[in-house]
């Protein structure tokens, strides 16, 4: 009997029409979210700002209703075409959460002391338990049929207790803070807050992709979490270690390739086992900018095309997923106000609180709430995977935007509100304060003597 191999047919190659069409979208958005976003610096608001107007304009906001038959064409409803766009997006969003990741620096926010677990610790408290209860009260056109609501009230509890550091960082050094005792509290804090955001998330991402209602569901996802951070803290940094060593022999170029594959590797494993794939890629950032085998300078081109070109264009997308004419809808509104609301306020009152038992000031509480009030880049991306998720709706993803941009060009003037009213002399007399506060603990303490030294020296 005579066997036949049949070889299988190639895969199509993408037609040239639809090629054309993905390239005229993605040079479109990255044209207007670098235009927009310059243009936002220009005013002083955050260029994140811009980036999402781009897509907003050629979106369903905008362009779908002035003209509808154009905006079919640029952007067909098919999901295979659109997902095209949404690709080259989340490999920008994964290559700049690990770039993130790089400049995570445990040792500055141990040299913060308790001040920094304190206040982070309440500002993340505070808006995580009123967003839930939030979450369990919003109208259902803001849940996405079929989803628990428990799971979305989680998922509105994390969207609102983030900080994002890039906002923040960025004002600290125009106002020259980052050398301030304030700045420097401000901005431990906000790692604190977006660490613990990303492993939060991760956590809820899993229960909502399991479909999981139970105690245990989570029990098992906080489980396979801690493994996770065991495995790459006890094997990931000396897998890195060696990846940087052999990739140092050939050149920048190498490095960065290997940088980039190892991010997007992490980030399908996480992927895999039910987690974001953000917080494979911020985990690797962490272990590669920890490593001392990392020499920092030859990722900056990788840097400059993450930050100038696939960033922007992952932004400009998740103004595409916008649609503004859901804030028409009155439920929809009324929800969309008190979720900003609530956001605000809850991130300043726990601020506010974590500051005042560390022994800051009132104007520096202020000056606390106010930095960490900006949600910036961190709570759109958290938007992005709610939706892509299934548990937002188009009309909860606009409100959670919306907050992202709305609380991030409030940052800056009350930050510099603050700041301005905030006696030099006052901040050292509670700083010193705070000192003596150790320095008692420290006679039965061992351990705190080493926390006031550090404290002292930052």
């Amino acid at each position: 009997m005579t066997h036949m191999t049949i070889a299988a047919a190639p895969v199509a190659v993408i037609p040239a029409h639809n090629l054309m069409v993905l390239l005229l979208q993605l040079g479109v958005l990255l044209a207007l979210a670098t235009v927009l976003g310059r243009l936002s610096v220009r005013f002083g608001l955050p260029a994140l700002l811009g980036e999402l107007t781009a897509g907003i304009l050629i979106g369903p906001s905008l362009l779908a209703n002035v003209a509808p038959g154009f905006s079919a064409w640029l952007l067909p409803a098919d999901p295979a075409r659109f997902h095209m766009i949404d690709a080259v997006g989340q490999l920008g969003v994964l290559l700049l959460v690990g770039l993130t990741g790089m400049h995570l620096d445990v040792g500055f926010i141990r040299r913060q002391g308790r001040s920094a677990a304190w206040i982070s610790g309440f500002g993340l408290i505070v808006p995580l338990v009123l967003g839930v209860g939030l979450g369990y009260l919003a109208p259902s056109e803001m849940i996405a049929e079929g989803v628990d609501t428990t799971v979305f009230a989680l998922f509105m509890g994390v969207a609102l207790c983030v900080s994002a550091i890039p906002v923040i960082a960025k004002v600290l050094m125009e106002m020259r803070l980052l050398h301030r005792d304030i700045g420097q509290l401000i901005l431990s804090s906000s790692v604190i807050d977006d660490v613990a955001g990303w492993f939060l998330l991760s956590v809820v991402s899993a229960l909502a992709t399991a479909g999981a209602r139970t105690g245990q569901a989570a029990l098992t996802a906080v489980a396979m979490l801690a493994g996770i951070v065991a495995v790459a803290l006890l094997l990931g940094r000396r897998v890195v270690a060696g990846v940087l060593r052999l990739a140092d022999r050939g050149g920048s170029a190498t490095t960065i390739a290997a940088v980039a594959a190892m991010i997007l590797l992490s980030a399908a494993a996480t992927q895999s086992m039910g987690f974001e794939a953000i917080l494979g890629a911020f985990v690797c950032g962490a272990l590669v900018g920890s490593s001392p085998d990392l020499k920092v300078a030859r990722l900056a081109p990788l840097q400059t095309l993450v930050a100038a070109v696939l960033a922007p264009i992952f932004f400009a997308t998740a103004g595409l997923r916008m649609d503004l004419t859901e804030l028409a809808d009155p439920p929809v509104l009324v929800a969309g106000i008190v979720v900003l609301v609530v956001a605000v306020a809850s991130k300043f009152a726990g601020a506010y609180l974590g500051a005042r038992i560390a022994r800051r000031t009132r104007w520096e509480a202020l000056a606390l709430g106010a930095g960490l009030n900006s949600r910036g880049v961190i709570e759109v991306i958290i938007a992005m995977v709610g939706l892509r998720l299934g548990v937002l709706t188009t009309a909860s993803y606009t409100v959670i935007v919306l907050v992202a941009v709305v609380t991030s060009m409030m940052a800056p003037p009350l930050l510099r509100y603050a700041v301005a009213r905030i006696d030099p002399t006052e901040e050292e007399a509670a700083r010193e304060e705070f000192f003596d506060t150790l320095q008692g603990t420290a006679d039965q303490d061992p351990s705190d003597k080493q926390l006031v030294t550090t404290a002292k020296e930052a």
